[in-house]
């Protein structure tokens, strides 16, 4: 079997690529005008997006009076704000100035594959058991894709106009992303719960052993989130016990995954939460939760505050005296009397007796602690892998030889920076660019349909369309914001490296003491940034 181009994922990425490569082609529309006057002077003489000059589009945005973020990759900011103009502003009267135009005669033949059951990717599933009813931390309008919104699906399921400003329910937007294919039309190139492997290069493109088909162009949408992080073998005893509400259920994370099993949990469900607790330089994601917007969230890190400051106080540091506010969410069910949070804690033995778990602890001070549990939700976070190419055409994507199948969202950055077609004929969408939102979904695959479609620039080097960075901040010191499906952080530690707050490399939350730094103001920058 051939095919010109095969596309590995079959999340939002892929289904905003299969769109294009369907013929549906991005224009920029000028009524009304983009409220960036400048942005629009420069696109009304070259509406065309596909072969869009990102350099020069973009390289007013850091002086705007608009507040363009300064996290995601040019290109994905763009569209962005094309897609979506003034809508972390005013959601409800955002016209989009981007134009649809459907041209058969441009469509490129693809296939779409994918290994979750339904499209969606990631949104579809559930691996840590977390209620369906959980609202995103996106709103519908930065969660729809072209063609067929989210308000359009909500107006066709329930016959109502969406709210304004709707945070949708997990289950909502899996049955959105579901519908999406079908709604416009491009279902006939998905093939989804199918699961590529032995993808290697050939002198005329590529060769994928486990579908024996050949293509001449791959696109990777494959993600960061597709593998959980296991727990280390100390805890597997404990997923063999079952929780029960009396017994304590043990979660252990520190983001968004845990707080979901937290707030999944039933009401008299005894919980014992451990997680790392570093606010000066690795703070928790959940801390930029405002309680008006994210109730929930914020509620499960005031309950996370609250024990570390308990314990604080136990080592005759007793904690500032602030005045608190309570919240619905507090007040739902007795916190006090089913919740328990141990931070920077080392687990140091487990032991099972029918069916009934004995976790022991060291803390940093080396005194210890023991706690019966049931039950485990090991929630410290996510990667991607690239396992389905060959070692050699791992090699090529990744630059350097292979050491680590596991992929991050700083994995690919630098090559995303420079050019999205990270190796010639190999292009990357999506979180694997390093910009995990959906909403910034759409610049890499308005320039990978460029790329495919023939009308990109063939200059790579004259004029990239992720090349230029448009903060004036050092790139090694950018950090991505609630930037992942969970909204996970990435925070710099004390080398180059980037890594993810929620994650465990050890079974271990003990903290290592550093020099004390100041994070308000780039706190406050990250948070103008998610609102913006």
């Amino acid at each position: 079997m051939e095919t010109d181009t095969v596309i590995v994922g079959n999340g939002p990425s892929a289904m905003i690529l299969s769109y294009i490569l369907h013929g549906h082609l991005p224009f920029y529309s000028e009524n009304p005008p983009h409220p960036d006057p400048l942005l629009d002077a420069k696109l009304k003489d070259a509406p065309n997006l596909l072969n869009a000059d990102v350099d020069a589009l973009t390289a007013h945005f850091a002086a705007s009076r608009l507040s363009y973020s300064t996290q995601a990759l040019p290109v994905n900011v763009l569209l962005d704000t094309l897609v979506r103009p003034s809508v972390d502003v005013d959601e409800t009267g955002t016209t989009s100035n981007v134009e649809w135009r459907h041209v058969p005669e441009k469509a490129v033949s693809h296939l779409v594959f994918g290994k979750p059951s339904y499209p969606g990717g990631q949104w579809t599933e559930d691996p840590h058991g977390a209620s369906w009813d959980i609202q995103t931390l996106s709103y519908a309008a930065m969660l729809s894709l072209p063609g067929y919104s989210f308000a359009d699906h909500h107006r066709k399921a329930t016959g109502q106009e969406l709210p304004p400003y709707t945070r949708p329910t997990r289950r909502e937007i899996a049955d959105y992303f579901g519908a999406y294919p079908v709604a416009v039309h491009i279902d006939d190139v998905f093939r989804c719960g199918e699961e590529l492997e032995g993808i290697s290069r050939t002198a005329d493109g590529f060769y994928i052993q486990s579908h024996n088909i050949h293509c001449k162009r791959l696109v990777l949408a494959s993600g960061i989130f597709s593998e959980l992080l296991p727990p280390a073998p100390i805890l597997q005893p404990i997923l063999q016990t079952q929780s029960r509400p009396e017994t304590s259920l043990l979660v252990i994370g520190s983001g968004f995954s845990a707080a979901d099993a937290i707030i999944s949990a039933p009401p008299d469900q005894q919980i014992l939460h451990i997680f790392k607790w570093s606010p000066a330089d690795r703070p928790s994601p959940l801390r930029s939760c405002h309680q008006r917007a994210y109730p929930e969230y914020a509620g499960v890190y005031r309950l996370m505050k609250r024990a570390a400051l308990a314990a604080d106080a136990t080592k005759d540091q007793p904690p500032k005296s602030r005045r608190s506010t309570s919240t619905p969410f507090l007040e739902n069910r007795k916190w006090d009397d089913v919740y328990e949070g141990i931070c920077n804690v080392e687990i140091t033995g487990v032991e099972v007796v029918d069916d009934l778990a004995q976790v022991s602890f060291r803390r940093a001070d080396g005194s210890t602690l023991t706690r019966s549990v049931r039950g485990l939700v090991y929630a410290a976070g996510r990667r991607g892998t690239l396992g389905y190419l060959d070692s050699k055409l791992q090699s090529e994507v990744l630059g350097h030889e292979l050491v680590d199948t596991a992929i991050t969202g700083q994995t690919l950055r630098a090559k995303a920076t420079e050019d999205l077609q990270v190796t010639p004929g190999v292009h990357i969408i999506g979180s694997l660019t390093g910009d995990s939102l959906v909403r910034f979904a759409y610049g890499g695959c308005v320039s990978t349909a460029g790329h495919l479609l023939g009308d990109r620039d063939t200059d790579r080097e004259a004029r990239s369309m992720a090349s230029s960075i448009v903060s004036t901040r050092p790139q090694s010191s950018s950090l991505a914001v609630m930037n992942g499906m969970d909204g996970h952080h990435i925070y710099p530690n004390t080398g180059s490296d980037l890594t993810r707050e929620d994650t465990f490399n050890k079974v271990s939350t003990m903290t290592i003491p550093a020099a004390a730094q100041s994070w308000w103001k780039t706190l406050a920058q990250m948070w103008k940034d998610l609102t913006q």
